[in-house]
């Protein structure tokens, strides 16, 4: 026998530039084929919050790191035990981006960006545990959440809502500022600004974030205002801070980013902003996507929630048959979202049924769009809704009554979750039947292009829809997070079993 071949490099790349993903290729025909299984080979529960993150769990508030790649989840690193000011609240997962280069070998690695409960901002290696970087945030407000502005690229680290003291509030004392937004450029961090939302210039505003290089602003009335954020910090930054020097502010001198001097507000808004485009929707409601760009709303009046209008961002003219209304009946409300494939389609899900709806040009007039079905997934239900009921009467007489159970009645398999795995192209939909005392759900994977069903996972565990959960699929892995009451969660793990003489053979076969 010869010498084992050695993986060349330079020749993967290129088939992989070519879009030849030999592993995804395995994964992907391993996963839907008939005779693969998904076991569940692990089980815990915990009294704090569990996460999930591209192959990681994590537990204690972030401190204890599981990965679940290996057959059986196996842990990565323990942080040392910390006092409840110093825990991490928020915390998101940075991944290298490929061609660029960084300062530092360790950069090279993934990195886990969280947030203290005072104020700390960490990056955290997401293979040792170890704290890389540390940038004090600031005293006069607390910081609670992070979210990406930029994917991979900018951070916005959000306040909470500033009520003031009750002394305060019982003097009548006005507190003008509602909150703070905090934006780093991540890897290195760097600083671009610390925004204030103040209620002199924006008026009752109650709440705001930032998305996309968009500053939205909302209002209880439901109306929703954007801007430009760089246009703001363009023309409000009273000075310009760099992590790590000297600064002279208020009187008082400290090192950017190092505690107790933190980061001064720099951005403070003077006078309104150039507005880029408001509109008034339901409870805030507002998104953006397709191509060209649309946005979703729900009409502001408390009788159309569940109708949603898709509308042209240039002109806010409704697209045809752009106003859609899922014909339904059932407690729980369904939901709208633009397709996270970048495709320009949007999912519409409800109880019983999930519509992918697809953005097209009206033929011979290209200024204006449509919209129709691209496909459309139903739940497995029997035809008829109509239960009849024997009831006997004192008499001795047998009446027939005849009832319509509700869309998402809970011994009808309803839908409850719809995600999109990006890496094969698929999409996961979780389905429950309550049976008996316990509900039952299944996984099911449909084909992103066509709506097909691939394969359906069954989960072991009871499924009780008064509780919350979340469901992951990726790659060859599927867990299940569930929060039950008293705050108790449990994290099931499950794997992909298959036969090995069949798997040799797809590697063979694939690109």
């Amino acid at each position: 026998m010869g010498p084992t071949r050695k993986p060349n490099v330079c020749s993967r790349l290129s088939r992989r530039a070519l879009g030849c993903f030999s592993r995804d290729a395995v994964v992907y025909s391993g996963s839907l084929r008939e005779s693969t299984k998904f076991k569940n080979v692990w089980t815990t529960h915990s009294r704090s919050p569990i996460a999930y993150e591209r192959g990681r769990i994590y537990f204690d508030n972030y401190r204890r790191c599981v990965s679940s790649v290996a057959s059986e989840p196996r842990k990565l690193y323990e942080m040392p035990k910390c006092s409840k000011s110093e825990k991490i609240e928020d915390a998101l997962l940075w991944e290298c981006p490929v061609g660029d280069i960084l300062p530092n070998s360790s950069d090279y690695k993934s990195s886990l960006i969280a947030l203290t409960a005072h104020n700390w901002l960490l990056r955290i290696s997401a293979t040792t545990g170890k704290i890389l970087e540390k940038i004090y945030l600031a005293a006069y407000c607390k910081f609670r959440y992070l979210s990406w502005d930029t994917p991979q690229e900018v951070i916005a680290v959000k306040s909470a809502q500033n009520r003031g003291s009750a002394v305060a509030r019982q003097a009548g004392i006005q507190q003008h500022v509602l909150l703070y937004l905090a934006v780093f450029r991540v890897l290195p961090f760097s600083l671009v600004g610390i925004l204030e939302i103040n209620k002199k210039i924006f008026g009752n505003v109650t709440d705001a974030t930032l998305s996309h290089g968009i500053l939205i602003v909302m209002y209880s009335s439901g109306l929703v205002r954007l801007y430009s954020f760089q246009t703001i910090a363009e023309q409000f930054m009273q000075q310009k801070l760099d992590l790590g020097c000297a600064c002279r502010w208020g009187g008082t001198t400290g090192t950017v980013g190092e505690a107790p001097f933190g980061i001064p507000c720099n951005i403070k808004i003077t006078d309104m902003p150039p507005l880029l485009f408001e509109v008034s929707s339901l409870e805030n409601a507002f998104q953006i996507g397709g191509h060209p760009w649309h946005y979703i709303i729900t009409p502001n009046k408390k009788k159309q929630k569940g109708v949603f209008h898709i509308c042209a961002l240039k002109d806010n003219s409704l697209a045809k048959n752009g106003i859609q209304e899922m014909d339904c009946c059932s407690l729980e409300s369904d939901w709208i979202y633009f397709h996270p494939d970048a495709s320009g389609r949007i999912i519409h899900v409800g109880p019983n049924q999930v519509k992918v709806l697809k953005l097209t040009e009206i033929e011979n007039n290209s200024s204006q769009h449509q919209i129709s079905e691209d496909f459309v997934i139903l739940a497995n239900r029997e035809n008829n809704k109509n239960e009849n009921v024997l009831t006997v009467t004192a008499s001795g007489r047998v009446v027939k009554k005849s009832f319509n159970l509700l869309d998402d009645d809970p011994e009808q398999e309803t839908f409850k979750i719809v995600d999109y795995e990006d890496e094969l192209d698929l999409l996961s939909v979780v389905a429950v039947t309550q049976i008996d005392a316990e509900g039952k759900a299944h996984l099911d994977f449909h084909c992103n292009e066509y709506g097909t069903l691939l394969k359906s996972i069954p989960l072991v565990e009871s499924w009780d829809v008064t509780y919350s959960h979340e469901v992951y699929f990726d790659r060859d892995l599927v867990l299940h997070i569930e929060q039950k009451p008293n705050r108790v969660f449990s994290c099931y793990v499950y794997q992909m079993i298959c036969d090995t003489g069949e798997e040799e053979e797809t590697i063979n076969r694939s690109c």
